[in-house]
């Protein structure tokens, strides 16, 4: 189901059949790195992560995590959306792309049209974003949209400090 359309992209919401693209993402090296394992180690796992993930998300907010696919090939390139944590008071957003798509202008794109999706279709006055303090190319973006550090958090239970930004709508 199309939830966003941009120049040159459209956003999705993601299915079981997107799998196969799941289980490629969430083990880039980058996505392992920056965001975590997610114990992805199959199909299955992808399936099952994204009927417990972004699926559920829908269900319960109307928002989650959607699917990038280029307009020119309909070629799925990364996830970019909205997330609401039981830990944060906040939504948040996240991203992450295929390394072959980075550096393309496409997580901007995308972000600021999950952005203006947050406020016009959700009324959210505020969102944050979380990135490890090293993550630099999201660090980039998310100050290219407007966002500002606002402090250090931890996230994980290895006491990692995590990077929040902030911005209002």
């Amino acid at each position: 189901m199309k939830v966003l359309e941009t120049d040159r992209l459209i956003l999705r919401r993601l299915t079981v059949e997107d799998a196969a693209f799941i289980f490629e993402l969430l083990n880039d090296p980058a996505w392992l790195r920056y965001i975590g394992d997610k114990n992805i180690r199959n199909l299955d796992d992808a399936a099952g992560y994204i009927r417990d993930r972004p699926m559920a998300s829908y269900e319960q907010f109307g928002f989650g995590l959607y699917l990038v696919e280029r307009k020119v090939d309909a070629t799925p390139i990364g996830i970019c959306g909205l997330i609401k944590r039981d830990t944060l008071p906040d939504v948040d957003i996240g991203l992450a792309f295929l390394p072959a798509f980075r550096r393309n202008g496409y997580a901007y794109e995308s972000a600021l049209a999950v952005l203006e999706h947050g406020r016009r279709d959700f009324d959210l006055k505020r969102i944050v974003a979380l990135t490890g303090p090293d993550n630099d190319d999201s660090i980039r973006v998310l100050e290219k949209l407007g966002f500002q550090l606002e402090r250090l958090i931890t996230m994980s239970d290895d006491g990692s400090p995590t990077k929040l930004f902030a911005r209002d709508l």
